[in-house]
């Protein structure tokens, strides 16, 4: 939006063809709901009367009275800055759901490498704020955001910011859970990495938090509504359809493995030889631990490699488990139900350091499967098996004639996979906290069998685990001090 095509700035005008009105020191402006409005616009005429103006990091900026020039206006106003200014629905007063035209602002809590990812989302929403424990990442981000963007080193200082609307969250998954709960109760929209939590307990708080403070949530993982299903060959959407209308019968048993296009990544296991360093200058690692038990600091324990350790995520299962095995849950149209057995074939697993498995099965009370192949004794296996017929990579089947009935067949339902839509709109998106709990769950599901290595009973209503303490002392842990999600 350039200057000289707006309007100015003044007392009961339009500023554009959806305005809405904003209220200050007693006078009325009509801004843009959400608008970036370039500062340079308000230099096109001087401001009667006063009021105050918020910009992107939530600084105000005084509008000023009659009487100063041109010149004085621009030197007590932006001599800092000439960044476009936002004024965002918090401010304005404005609740609920947004204009068309509004833009929703946000803020990425976590900007380690896949959380500089998530700056290029959503491109067309403002970026107003990154947060990390570790001032590297922070500098690293502000590279590639831009200067405008305002940092904090606590997360519950950006949840505090009135003007923020959206919050990405791809910090490591032992603060998922927290954050996200905390995020729905400071009235903002989530965006969460992958696994959506470390336990089962906090996906379900994260589900009531996110219901009781009508949020819309997104997790990031999106192959059941878009996108290639890694090896396979194919999309997502033919497989559901052909399970959907019934062409391999029912039960069904999926296999998942480096044989069906999908590589557990056994590089990512712990190290049980650590011995304590330094903490770096630039890391607050006390913060960085947050709820997890307090560890001595190593840099194999943070950043690129805290997968392998079991106090913040699960190896190559927590890595990739919600990329592969979310689709299967909507493939067998399991998303409002869990697995009532599961158990794991591997050697003892270490406290800490996750290590690698063999073979993870779960199995659900109609009897359909899901297996999870980590040795590769499943060579030649198909993808999915019923009693009418097999499907493999690139959908192949043994069903004669099998592309031409599912070409005949209704596509399954569409899907809202337009997060900043859903937004907008207030619908819920495609992979959202309900269906994106039960994926969850089936990753610390095979978590916790890899590490009580017995057959598993499991209730998916209460979704604990029948007359099992042990198991159940998994599914739902105590946080450090101070953090408690049964506070949020």
């Amino acid at each position: 939006m350039r200057a000289e095509s707006a309007a100015p700035l003044v007392p009961g005008t339009a500023q554009s063809e959806t305005g809405g009105t904003w209220y200050r020191q007693k006078r009325r402006y009509q801004v843009p709901l959400g608008a970036v409005v370039p500062a340079d616009i308000l230099l096109k005429e001087r401001v009667s009367g006063g009021g105050e103006i918020w910009d992107y990091a939530g600084m105000k900026s005084r509008l000023m009275s009659d009487g100063p020039s041109r010149r004085g206006f621009i030197k007590s106003t932006l001599a800092a800055s000439v960044a476009p200014l936002i004024i965002p629905r918090h401010v304005l007063g404005q609740a609920g759901k947004l204009s068309p035209n509004e833009k929703p602002t946000r803020a990425i809590i976590g900007v380690g490498g896949m959380g500089r990812g998530h700056i290029g989302y959503i491109q067309e929403s403002p970026l107003l704020a990154v947060c990390d424990v570790d001032r590297r990442h922070i500098d690293e981000a502000v590279n590639r955001a831009g200067k405008g963007v305002r940092t904090y080193t606590d997360f519950r200082e950006v949840l505090e910011r009135k003007d923020i609307d959206i919050v990405h969250i791809p910090t490591p998954p032992h603060w998922h859970g927290y954050i996200a709960a905390a995020a729905a109760k400071a009235g903002k929209d989530i965006w969460c990495e992958k696994p959506m939590t470390r336990t089962i307990a906090e996906g379900q708080k994260v589900v009531e938090a996110v219901q009781a403070n009508n949020r819309i949530f997104r997790l990031n993982t999106w192959f059941r509504f878009t996108g290639g299903f890694y090896g396979y060959g194919t999309t997502v959407e033919p497989i559901r359809k052909a399970v959907m209308h019934g062409l391999l019968g029912w039960p069904l048993k999926v296999i998942v493995s480096r044989h069906t296009g999908f590589d557990w990544k056994f590089n990512w296991s712990g190290r049980t030889d650590l011995e304590p360093q330094p903490v770096p200058d630039h890391l607050d690692y006390q913060m960085w631990l947050g709820p997890a038990p307090f560890k001595h600091y190593h840099p194999h324990r943070v950043h690129g490699t805290f997968r392998g350790y079991w106090d913040y995520d699960g190896g190559g299962l927590g890595d990739m488990g919600q990329h592969y095995l979310d689709p299967v849950q909507y493939i067998l149209g399991k998303d409002n139900t869990s697995p009532v057995l599961v158990e794991a074939d591997t050697d003892p697993q270490d406290d800490d350091a996750v290590g690698s498995w063999r073979r993870i099965e779960m199995t659900y009370e109609d009897g359909c499967r899901i297996i999870l192949d980590g040795d590769g004794r499943e060579s030649g296996a198909p993808f999915i098996e019923g009693p009418e017929g097999k499907l493999f990579k690139n959908l192949e089947s043994d069903i004669p004639g099998f592309r031409q009935k599912l070409d005949s067949l209704e596509n399954p339902p569409e899907q809202l996979g337009d997060f900043l839509k859903a937004v907008v709109d207030r619908k819920k998106f495609a992979l959202n906290e309900e269906n994106g709990h039960r994926s969850c769950t089936l990753v610390n599901l095979g978590k916790i069998a890899l590490r009580t290595r017995r057959k598993l009973n499991f209730d998916p209503v209460s979704q604990r685990f029948t007359d099992d303490p042990e198991a159940n002392s998994y599914a739902e842990q105590t946080m450090r001090a101070p953090w408690d999600i049964s506070d949020l």
